[in-house]
Formats: structure tokens, C-alpha cells, sequence
């Protein structure tokens, strides 16, 4: 792999892990239309390294969201002590309970895991699940915009964001894409349905990856490919910051449906690749 190859798989991982569009659909295409990745085992420690870069974006974008509740869940623990005359910040902690909730259906995924990756090498699939992402984004970007925010909204809106999480594990399906769908549709507002669908994704992302680490160390890395890698990871990490920038502008100025289209132009360019390949 080269460095160029590198840098513009992790512009890949980046715009499209926040973007909604999917990105472990796209990174898919590239690894079985264009051949940017082999699939090997090495491949597989990068492509969790993409992930990496992409949640230290979350980090820094959300840094004032994230510290406060690692601080109170510390408090939580009985690990910290509050300050004197300092009461419980109950905002964290229902934001920390929300997560906890919303993450609990991706343990239906784990005895399908070897099924869910075996779809990465189906483009056909992989393309209509861009067409059902777009068609998602259609039709939420045309219900009415809610007002639930962190203090309304209800467990039972939080549970099922959490179900269009694991249901969007299958590659073309974008899981931010999903989830503010999801969130929307159970009358979010759009601010908080990206601030959760973001916040979500730490806990995701990290125990899937701590997974997928886990098998590429096991199938055995090439390390000397580590600085190549990391150019990638930085790569990710700065386009995917830039990506969570552009989606905040845009759940307060304007729509999502602009990227139901290029859903629907990707799946349908997926698809016939799919069947001339």
C-alpha cells in the first residue's frame, strides 16, 4: 500500500463514517470493485486503524460532552468524589444511560458476526443497502421536526435508535445515517439526533474494533506497513472531523436529503458494477 492509497482511504473512512453514507460500504467497494484493499490481514489492522482516527474526530469534536460524562460516570463508580456542595450533574447521567441503553441490541449481533462480515464481500447486497440508506434518509428528511431533546425524550425512543444501530452493522447501511433516521422518526430534534447518533458511535466503534484487533494480531501484522497506516489514521481523523463539522452545520441550517441522492447514484452504480465485474 502507498502512502497516496493510505491517505485516500482514510479521506474515505472519514467523510463517510460521519457523513450518511456508509462507510464500511464504501471501503467495501473499493476492497472488491477496485482492489485498494487486498482483505488480508493487514488490511484488516488498518481498516481498524481508519476507525481509531475516526473516533479521536468524535473526541475532539465533542470533547466538552465526552469529558463531562467520563467525569460523572467516574462518580458514578464511587471512583471520583464530587467537590463539596457540588450535586450530581443528572443531564450526564441520563445522557450516560441513554448510551448504555442504545448499545445493548449489538450484543443480538455478536452470535452473526461471521455472517454480517461475510456481506462485506457481496457488493450486489452492499449496493442495495445504499439505496435502502438513501431512501432512509428520504423519507426522515421529510417528517416533521420534532422537539425531543435529552430531558423528553423516552427509553423506548432511545432503544430503538439503538436497534437501528445494530441493524445498520451490515455494510451500505450507514449507522449515523440509521440512527438520525431513527431518531427523527421517533421525533428527535435534529441537533440531538446527531449529538447522540455521534456520541453513540464511541462504545461502538470501540468494542468492534477491540474485536476486529484482537483477529488481525492473531492473523499475524506486517509492521513495517505501520507508517503508511498512520498517514491514514491521520487522514481519517482530519476528514472525519471535518465531516462531523459539516453535518452539525447542516442538521442546523439546512437537509439531509442532498445524501439520499448520492445513496441512491452509489447503489445504483454498486449494482450494475456488481453484475459486469
Amino acid at each position: 500500500m502507498s502512502y497516496l492509497s493510505s491517505i485516500f482511504l482514510g479521506f474515505i473512512q472519514g467523510v463517510a463514517e460521519f457523513l450518511p453514507i456508509s462507510s464500511s460500504g464504501h471501503l467495501a467497494i473499493f476492497q472488491n470493485i477496485f482492489g485498494l484493499i487486498s482483505g488480508e490481514a493487514d488490511d484488516l489492522f488498518f481498516d481498524v486503524l481508519l476507525h481509531l482516527g475516526t473516533l479521536a474526530a468524535v473526541f475532539v469534536a465533542y470533547w466538552g460532552d465526552i469529558k463531562a460524562l467520563v467525569l460523572e460516570f467516574l462518580t458514578m463508580l464511587h471512583l471520583r468524589k464530587l467537590p463539596e456542595g457540588k450535586k450530581p450533574d443528572r443531564l450526564s447521567r441520563r445522557m450516560i444511560a441513554f448510551i448504555i441503553i442504545a448499545t445493548l441490541p449489538l450484543v443480538l449481533v455478536l452470535p452473526i458476526k461471521d455472517k454480517v462480515e461475510g456481506l462485506y464481500n457481496n457488493t450486489f447486497f452492499i449496493g442495495f443497502a445504499l439505496l435502502v440508506t438513501g431512501t432512509l434518509l428520504f423519507v426522515s428528511d421529510r417528517m416533521n421536526h420534532g422537539n425531543k431533546d435529552l430531558k423528553s425524550a423516552s427509553i423506548l425512543d432511545i432503544l430503538l435508535v439503538g436497534v437501528g444501530q445494530a441493524i445498520a452493522v451490515v455494510p451500505g447501511l450507514s449507522r449515523s445515517g440509521t440512527t438520525i433516521s431513527a431518531g427523527l422518526a421517533r421525533g428527535f430534534d435534529r441537533e440531538f439526533a446527531v449529538r447522540f447518533s455521534f456520541l453513540l458511535s464511541i462504545p461502538a466503534v470501540l468494542g468492534a474494533n477491540l474485536l476486529s484487533l484482537i483477529d488481525a494480531i492473531q492473523a499475524g501484522i506486517d509492521w513495517s506497513l505501520l507508517p503508511v497506516y498512520l498517514v491514514g489514521v491521520v487522514s481519517a481523523a482530519v476528514f472525519g472531523y471535518l465531516a462531523i463539522r459539516l453535518l452539525k452545520y447542516i442538521s442546523q441550517k439546512g437537509s439531509f436529503g442532498g445524501f439520499s441522492y448520492y445513496c441512491w447514484g452509489a447503489g445504483l452504480v454498486t449494482l450494475v458494477l456488481s453484475l459486469i465485474k
